[in-house]
């Protein structure tokens, strides 16, 4: 399969407004996603994803705005943005008569590629998904897990650029779902670029590397995942859990050079340490400030929110 990324923006949207009828869905939403990341897109039932992922795959036009994807315009140059994305919708409809070969086949005609282009590619797609073994099987016979392994292999039958994965794991079993993120992972390592759409933000967490979170039309947040649930480049916070504790052991940690803030947390020898970090080496910083202390560490990690939290921060309690 092609591993040549392109250098342009995979995704921009620029002032993008779009409504049915008085309900306004998306308001001057603004967003990037960078090329090979595999980036979340998340929010409320109601917030506008759909909306806003039809958008990019050309199936609507904005209103208002712009929305382009590799430098092309989805209004403009379809045709051309068409052939670089590869779209899976939620609730995916499959011709359950064929065998998983016809149906592969039958989209690699589609998409006008030779006999020989159309065998190479179900032969790649196939084993990038691990269904060689069941390519004769009707699709009727086969699991949702498995039938969820054909309709990415389908998204891939043209090869192309950004892949725009609705609900990927709606469905399914865990292990399916764990699995089906080892893909969605290869494919980034294949220069891929991937927006999901998801409920899961547990996995998103721990899957994607930027998100943009929406909600009630407007973004709230859009950037890397770090940032987010380590409340941004300026400050980190630190966990540090030590051998032994003394009455002025937080005093000592607050002294340090770069930290702002150092607190006991609970019973245990344990502290949470914020530092002003606008350098790459602060947690090494950290450390050898705290052996320089003759402190003896057991256990030291960056505090992270969880992405579950961080949306709930950021989103409005109820339905709209």
């Amino acid at each position: 399969m092609n591993e040549t990324a392109a250098t342009e923006c995979a995704i921009e949207v620029a002032n993008f407004s779009y409504s049915f009828k008085s309900h306004k869905a998306l308001d001057n939403v603004s967003f990037r996603v960078e090329p090979r990341s595999l980036h979340g897109f998340v929010g409320p039932n109601g917030a506008g994803k759909t909306t806003t992922l039809k958008t990019i795959c050309t199936l609507l036009e904005p209103q208002a705005g712009a929305v382009r994807v590799f430098g092309l315009d989805v209004v403009r140059q379809r045709d051309a943005v068409r052939r670089r994305i590869g779209f899976m919708p939620d609730h995916f409809s499959m011709y359950r008569e064929m065998t998983v070969y016809e149906y592969l086949d039958f989209f690699g005609a589609a998409y006008g590629l030779t006999v020989a282009q159309r065998d190479r590619m179900i032969g790649d797609v196939l084993a990038l998904t691990d269904m060689e073994r069941r390519k004769h099987d009707l699709i009727s016979a086969l699991s949702r897990g498995m039938q969820q392994r054909v309709s990415v292999a389908r998204v891939l039958i043209n090869d192309p650029d950004l892949l725009l994965l609705d609900e990927p794991a709606s469905g399914l079993d865990p292990r399916a779902r764990i699995e089906l993120m080892e893909i969605l992972r290869e494919l980034q390592r294949m220069n891929k670029t991937i927006f999901i759409s998801s409920h899961i933000l547990s996995e998103l967490g721990e899957l994607c590397d930027s998100v943009t979170i929406i909600d009630r039309g407007k973004v709230k947040y859009s950037g890397r995942i770090h940032d987010l649930q380590t409340g941004g480049q300026a400050r980190r916070g630190y966990t540090l859990t030590l051998a032994v504790d003394a009455s002025d052991t937080a005093e000592k940690l607050g002294q340090l050079p770069g930290v702002v803030e150092a607190k006991k947390t609970g019973d245990g020898p344990a502290y949470q340490v914020v530092m002003d970090d606008q350098q790459a080496d602060g947690a090494n910083r950290l450390l050898r400030g705290v052996l320089g202390l003759d402190l003896s560490v057991v256990a030291f990690s960056e505090t992270k929110r969880h992405l579950n939290e961080a949306f709930m921060d950021l989103t409005t309690r109820g339905v709209r």
